[in-house]
Parts: structure tokens; C-alpha cells; sequence
């Protein structure tokens, strides 16, 4: 399946940090969660980012998302310098540029599986592109469930229209927190393929946080990081190969800084 997109063309930044700092509290209680960060996630990829607990991957998404403010450096989605935005313009940059799929789902119990995914346009006073958005719908494999409310549905099923409600509005980029967390096996999987062909199929980028190297390997590259700081990339991952990535830091003392 193919659609036209207003994504940005392959080889072109979707989003880009530069010497990104974060740092929270001062004096004895200072903590360093990114240290001097600078990566690039070109369009239409699958990104993993992996690494221990309290090495900074949370903090690092949360930074390029414009949920969390840096301290030091810059944040571009697109062209865009997102660390020199007033609230009101990155309010809209978000709304309009980025998308979201967090663990917890984060749907409204009242309102039916269409009225989530179009929940962000329907507040902008947008409509939204029908074509596109069957597609979204067709992609994620919902259609018969879109008159459902969420406690109607599976776990699976939930955060298929968390991701359908992510690209409906097609987004430069989506950014996916610990999206299988709260899944078994087979609904993770159902959930992450549905984001693989969301890039192979329609252009999509997505940038994703995971602990888990079975769900690192649908990406199309892993970064790792520790103590604040990329300290390793790998394309074309697999399971086994991340596995193995991930094992050098067991034996390494990461503190905890921060997620």
C-alpha cells in the first residue's frame, strides 16, 4: 500500500539535535540526564532507542518532542528550532508536526475508536483528509471496530488507535514512548508491525523508546545510550544482535540519572 504524503523527502532531516544538554537540579543534587547530545532521524525512518534504565533515552525524546525544555543546545523538527518557540507556537508546532503513542494509550473512555483518532483534528477545527485517513484505518486494520469504545476493545486494539490517532493527522514525526509495554506478545507484535508499515508503506518517521530488543528490531536502526550520551548506533538490527549490544552494559556501572 503506497499514499502520497507531505512528509518530508527521504535524505532530509525530520527532526535533529545539536549539542543538546539537559540538566536537572544544582550543586550536590546536579544531575547530567543528556550530556551534549547531537543526532539526526532522517524522514521516512524507523529509529529504536535503547539503553539501561537511568541512561536518558526518556529524557532525550521528551526533549526532541518539546515535552521537556533543554538546557542547553537546540531541537529542530524539521527547519524548525523548536528551543526558541514561545508556548503558543510550540503548542502548534506539536499539534500540527508531531505525533504521540505512549504505553498508557492515553484514550478518552467515552468517545468511540474514530472519535479518538480524530480527536486532535477535531479540536485544531480541522478535517481531516478522508482519503488519508482510510488508509490510516485500512493500515491499522480497526474498521470494523471504529463504532467501539476503548473498553470494547483489546489491549492491542487500543493502542492500534492510539497509533492510528499518532498518524492521522500525518505528522512530520511520531515519537512512541514504551508503545509495547502494557501489551502481551502477540498484540505487541501486531502493534509494532502496524508501525513498520506505517514507515516502509506510507513515509512515516518514528522515533521510539524501548527496553525491549525484540521490538528494536523492527526498526530500521538502534541508538544506545548511556550516561547521557549516544555511545553506539546499529542498522539493520535484529534481536539477537541487540541482545548482545545491550548485555556490554549489565557489566557496566550506568548510574541513574535519569529516563
Amino acid at each position: 500500500m503506497t499514499s502520497s504524503t507531505t512528509h518530508a523527502p527521504a535524505g532530509v532531516d525530520a527532526a535533529r539535535a545539536e549539542n543538546l544538554t539537559k540538566v536537572y537540579g544544582r550543586g550536590e543534587t546536579q544531575v547530567v540526564a543528556l550530556d551534549g547530545v547531537s543526532v539526526s532521524f532522517p524522514a521516512g525512518q524507523f529509529t529504536a532507542i535503547m539503553g539501561p534504565s537511568g541512561s536518558g533515552k526518556s529524557t532525550l525524546m521528551h526533549c526532541l518532542a518539546g515535552l521537556d525544555e533543554a538546557s542547553s543546545g537546540a531541537v529542530f523538527v524539521g527547519d524548525v528550532d523548536i528551543t526558541k518557540l514561545d508556548d503558543k507556537r510550540l503548542t502548534r508546532l506539536r499539534r500540527d508536526s508531531v505525533g504521540f503513542i505512549f504505553q498508557a494509550f492515553n484514550l478518552l473512555p467515552t468517545l468511540s475508536a474514530i472519535e479518538n483518532i480524530t480527536l486532535p483534528m477535531d479540536i485544531a477545527g480541522r478535517k481531516p483528509d478522508q482519503e488519508w485517513l482510510d488508509t490510516v484505518i485500512d493500515t491499522v486494520g480497526l474498521r470494523d471496530r471504529l463504532k467501539h469504545r476503548p473498553t470494547e476493545l483489546s489491549g492491542g486494539q487500543q493502542q492500534r488507535v492510539a497509533c492510528a490517532r499518532a498518524l492521522a493527522s500525518r505528522p512530520e514525526i511520531i515519537f512512541a514512548d514504551e508503545p509495547t509495554g502494557n501489551l502481551d506478545s502477540v498484540s505487541g507484535a501486531e502493534v509494532l508491525g502496524f508501525l513498520r508499515r506505517s514507515t516502509t508503506d506510507m513515509g512515516q518517521t518514528i522515533v521510539m523508546v524501548t527496553h525491549d530488543p525484540g521490538a528494536a528490531s523492527y526498526a530500521d536502526r538502534v541508538l544506545f545510550l548511556a550516561d547521557g550520551r549516544i555511545v553506539d548506533e546499529m542498522a539493520a538490527p535484529t534481536a539477537e544482535s541487540v541482545l548482545d549490544r545491550m548485555k556490554k552494559f549489565e557489566t557496566a556501572h550506568v548510574p541513574a540519572v535519569a529516563r
